[in-house]
């Protein structure tokens, strides 16, 4: 059994890997100061501390109940949006905080930090399969300061011997198939809980931010990867640290149009979506996929839910029986 502080483990992301990690039998504290985060998605086996990363204070009283075996990095800022309305505060809180982070671990002794990173990084990719290869260009203040704290870890390492996996997602979604845990962000802008409300009639019609993009019908694709693969992942890679540091673009290298979401919701559901065509959002990229060959090779990681239709059930079963998210 190993020991694992998880910055950000009441998040949406953080929370399916305090499961992962408690599912594989490890021990698991959660710092949270509980912004966006939600306290019922810690589990009852993590130890729960109220806290926040940008005090230094708090980093060293929890970083020297060690030793830890590792510190897997979730919190921070994340709504492209508001980065660009913001971008000063989202340098401070994520990189900024970041940086306070990585240099805590490093007093106390930590050797394996995995961050949580963003395919945000790839604002208008070249290529069909985006790989770690793909030339890096932040398409906000949000994916800037992601790369900032990114490397900030290639120099921990150069420097200190900071071993890290730099993990860049692609679009999280779905839930716990357990019903453990589920997506419940305030506001809520991922494309497939929105899709879901306005099924259930939670919401207006959604909005459908263009409808001529060079795509097969006009709508833009993205790549879904399931939220408890992309928790595996978090684990898979965890031995490479053991003697290097890593980056990772985590996908499935499937995409889906914001249409074919819609279509797979009305079957998970049976009900009808009421949608509207809207003009194009400011820097949103006609397509973004990524490869995970890259992962595969070095962990054997490859997706469990490869399918739309199921990574969407999962959703739609999560948010029909918790209709005030976690404030059921």
């Amino acid at each position: 059994m190993a020991r694992f502080l998880v910055t950000g483990g009441a998040g949406y992301i953080g929370s399916h890997v305090v499961l992962a990690l408690l599912d594989d039998g490890h021990d698991v504290v959660v710092l949270d100061n509980l912004r966006t985060g939600h306290r019922a998605a810690v589990p009852p086996a993590a130890t729960f501390i109220l806290g926040d990363i940008g005090d230094s204070a708090c980093l060293d009283r929890v970083l020297s109940r060690g030793p830890w075996d590792g510190v897997l990095h979730f919190a921070a800022l994340s709504l492209v949006g508001e980065s660009m309305l913001h971008p000063m505060q989202y340098m401070q809180v994520n990189a900024g905080y970041g940086y306070g982070l990585i240099d805590a671990c490093i007093r106390h002794g930590v050797q394996r930090f995995v961050f949580s990173s963003t395919a945000n990084l790839f604002d208008a990719a070249p290529t069909a399969l985006i790989d770690e290869d793909t030339p890096l260009s932040p398409g906000s203040p949000y994916g800037e300061s992601k790369l900032m704290v990114e490397r900030a870890l290639y120099w921990a390492d150069r420097i200190h011997g900071l071993k890290s996996a730099c993990l860049r997602y692609f679009n999280a979604a779905g839930a716990d198939p357990a019903g453990r845990a589920g997506e419940d962000h305030r506001p809520e802008t991922h494309l497939i809980p929105l899709v879901i409300d306005a099924a259930l009639g939670r919401r207006p019609a959604l909005t459908l931010f263009g409808d001529d993009y060079p795509t097969p019908d006009g709508t833009c694709v993205r790549d879904y990867v399931h939220v408890s693969d992309l928790a595996r992942a978090h684990l898979a890679v965890l031995p490479l640290l053991n003697e290097r540091s890593v980056v990772f673009n985590i996908g499935t290298g499937l995409g889906n149009s914001n249409r074919e979401i819609i279509t797979a919701v009305q079957r998970a559901s049976g009900l009808d979506v009421p949608w509207v065509a809207g003009p194009r959002r400011l820097g949103d990229p006609a397509r973004l996929v990524a490869s995970p060959a890259r992962l595969h090779a070095a962990t054997g990681w490859t997706p469990a839910f490869t399918s739309i239709d199921a990574i969407v059930e999962t959703a739609f079963l999560w948010r029909k029986a918790h209709p005030q998210g976690y404030g059921d």
